[in-house]
């Protein structure tokens, strides 16, 4: 068979599958029994379908704008430069290994709190604040390093991300149906703070697409811990791009990163009990004391007489 065909096959496959594994983890929590996907219904649309038809009710169909309000946010969120779980994946793609190792590679990579997992981080950072009189409090803590910031500030972005635009514009089409957020306060009450702060504009810190995707999520019923796999699903797509990218490139090596050496240059091999442990260096490891779970299982008894 064509290896274009065979490779463009698992593309297919693996953007199929994403939203039925995601929809099963989700019912994993919830303890129902997840219905098959509906093939008439579109791809947003079809997984709020498979959390959401109770008993195989095939007659069920998702309210159509929070389908059109999930479809933008998986668009938005499909692929964006070489990003973090975007380079894993083209680094694992590097060495030939398949399709799925990759894609499971780059998922770990965005299961990180700094990348697919800031808008869970974004979300529990305005709890935190509570209200928008807390606001300033958290600002001064903000400059004094007391607290961290999360969902300002990009790489490629040195003023507003225009994806956050977008998400705000698609909060507001969400609380109309669900409810409105009462975080949706802080969170405004937060950047129009922040955007009027010297400190913040010299630095260039401004909101980024985490910013107000958890608050949607969040009206869309989605727990916290979920927001990631929601990631996961559309930034699929990209994944796959560039997977298929490298596979065509004909200058395309195994990707070696080249680093600079900066430790000591010649060392004697000393034997482990020779060995000095170095206070506060590279070579000394963390104290580590015993766990309760060993000391349970060390004061039982192997009922050897």
């Amino acid at each position: 068979r064509d290896k274009n065909e065979v490779r463009d096959k698992q593309i297919v496959r693996i953007i199929g599958k994403m939203s039925a594994i995601a929809a099963l983890a989700y019912h994993r929590a919830t303890g129902r029994t997840m219905p098959s996907p509906n093939v008439s219904l579109g791809y947003a649309e079809n997984f709020l379908y498979m959390l959401d038809a109770h008993s195989g009710n095939v007659n069920y169909r998702p309210h159509p704008k929070l389908a059109r309000a999930l479809d933008i946010m998986f668009i938005l969120h499909a692929d964006h430069e070489m990003n973090c779980s975007t380079a894993a994946m083209r680094h694992l793609a590097s060495s030939g290994v398949d399709v799925y190792t990759c894609v499971a590679g780059a998922v770990g990579a965005l299961y990180g709190p700094l990348h697919g997992g800031a808008n869970e981080a974004v979300l529990r950072m305005l709890m935190r604040i509570g209200s928008v009189d807390e606001v300033p409090r958290f600002l001064e803590g903000v400059k004094a390093r007391r607290e961290k910031l999360f969902g300002f500030g990009h790489r490629v972005y040195k003023n507003f991300d225009p994806r956050a635009t977008i998400i705000r514009r698609v909060a507001e089409e969400v609380f109309q149906i669900v409810g409105r957020d009462p975080l949706i306060d802080v969170a405004k009450a937060l950047q129009d703070a922040a955007l009027s702060d010297d400190y913040f504009i010299k630095r260039k810190l401004y909101p980024n697409v985490d910013f107000y995707s958890g608050l949607v999520y969040r009206s869309m019923g989605f727990p916290p811990e979920y927001f990631t796999v929601l990631f996961a699903i559309p930034r699929a797509a990209g994944y796959l791009a560039h997977w298929r990218e490298s596979l065509d490139d004909e200058d395309s090596r195994i990707v070696r990163p080249q680093q600079v050496y900066t430790g000591e240059w010649l060392r004697r091999y000393e034997a482990m009990d020779g060995r000095p442990q170095v206070a506060g260096g590279v070579d000394a490891l963390s104290d580590m004391p015993m766990s309760n779970a060993t000391r349970r299982r060390l004061v039982g008894s192997s009922g050897a007489k």
